[in-house]
């Protein structure tokens, strides 16, 4: 059917199999619509036209009764199901009669009376919110009202640090605090300034990060419990830590200067692990030496004093022999260490007492010279024949003369 056909969407046109080929009247649908709503409630039309252009006469009251109660049935049953709720898991709902704590349900399909009587709030426990101190989104971004803190050695800190905390108990979290994000807020505020005020500069920049937090963290959980909250504190982190940017120039030479000590000391240490134990090495040594020497000149004497003993025990029974004896082992003793020959002149002169030790060591020192000793006799003697001839000849010729 064309667009342009005068009956398009009235059902005047019908194909061979009897059909509406076209798309249904609107107005027919609304015609309908009328005449079933006017029959719900029990109207009737005067004149009995089906246009619906007539006027409705009054519906009898048991037709009227009959409609509301089942559009009141029908109100009540929808009013009644805005009361079903689900709470997913790792979540609490905290039902309120009238604005005033009821009940708190967990995860699944769960009902109350609907509102007004009752309403509910979802509270997730397993979400981790996050609380910013002296910064907002980044670093850059400083609120130096909260991050200029004051340190025990009189020093000012810029201060950045996030906080992290989940809820406890859902009650606490929506009943006993107004604005619980910034309640965890100001008590890491609070908190931090306590701790930072008890710190020094340099723990605070470089040595006791770990420990401040972990004492802030517990600090804060402190706070707020007392103030019944119903937050748990997970984790504290400190985002940046620097002193104000006035006197940056200097606190880095400071610290610069801080650490040439630093490392100035880790060098004498050094040097001083290296002297110590040589020193003290060589005064044990020293000791030891003193030591053996003492128990060496003790040993000495008690033996000297053993041996003088005997000797003169020796000496108490035949002093004559003993007194030779002595004399003889005392001049052996001496005579050993020299290289003089001693003769007898008071007996026959045929004895003499020879060190042969110095003559074998004199004998070896002259076989090592030898070869340049012999060289100078054999010199003079290849000149003594050209004298030794002319000489006995004028000692011949002088003997001659001189006889008769």
């Amino acid at each position: 059917m064309s667009l342009n056909d005068p009956n398009w969407g009235r059902g005047g046109s019908r194909g061979p199999g009897g059909g509406n080929e076209g798309p249904p009247d609107l107005d027919e649908m609304w015609r309908n619509f009328n005449r079933r709503l006017g029959g719900l409630f029990g109207r009737t039309r005067r004149g009995g036209g089906d246009n619906g252009g007539g006027n409705f006469g009054m519906p009898s009251p048991a037709r009227m009764g009959g409609g509301a109660g089942l559009l009141v049935a029908v109100i009540v049953a929808v009013w009644l199901a805005s009361g079903f709720y689900i709470v997913v898991e790792g979540q609490r709902g905290v039902v309120l009669t009238f604005g005033k704590f009821a009940d708190e349900t967990g995860s699944g399909l769960r009902w109350r009376l609907p509102w007004p009587v009752q309403t509910h709030e979802i509270v997730n426990l397993s979400q981790v919110r996050t609380v910013e101190v002296g910064y907002r989104n980044t670093v850059k971004t400083r609120v130096l009202k909260e991050s200029l803190m004051l340190t025990d050695d009189e020093n000012i800190v810029d201060l950045q640090f996030a906080v992290q905390y989940t809820v406890r108990d859902a009650r606490e979290y929506i009943f006993n605090n107004r604005r619980p994000d910034d309640s965890v807020q100001q008590a890491a505020e609070t908190a931090l300034r306590e701790i930072i005020g008890r710190s020094r500069m340099d723990g605070i920049l470089y040595e006791a990060r770990e420990e401040i937090t972990v004492k802030a963290r517990q600090l804060m959980q402190v706070l707020l419990d007392r103030y019944k909250t119903g937050v748990s504190i997970s984790n504290v982190t400190i985002q940046n830590a620097q002193p104000p940017e006035q006197v940056q120039a200097a606190f880095d030479d400071a610290v610069k200067a801080g650490q040439d000590r630093e490392r100035q000391k880790n060098e004498g240490q050094a040097y001083a692990n290296d002297v110590i134990p040589k020193a003290r090495g060589a005064a044990a040594r020293l000791t030891q030496e003193a030591d053996g020497y003492k128990q060496r000149v003790i040993a000495n004497a008690e033996g000297e004093a053993s041996r003088f003993k005997q000797v003169l025990a020796e000496y108490s029974k035949a002093p004559g022999v003993t007194r030779e004896r002595i004399y003889l082992d005392t001049m052996q003793q001496i005579l050993t260490s020299t290289s003089k020959i001693v003769l007898d002149a008071k007996g026959s002169g045929n004895l003499l007492y020879l060190p042969l030790d110095k003559l074998l060591a004199g004998a070896g020192a002259a076989a090592t010279l030898a070869p340049e000793a012999l060289a100078a006799p054999r010199a003079s003697e290849s000149a003594v024949p050209a004298e030794g001839p002319r000489s006995r000849e004028t000692l011949r010729g002088r003997e001659r003369g001189e006889r008769p």
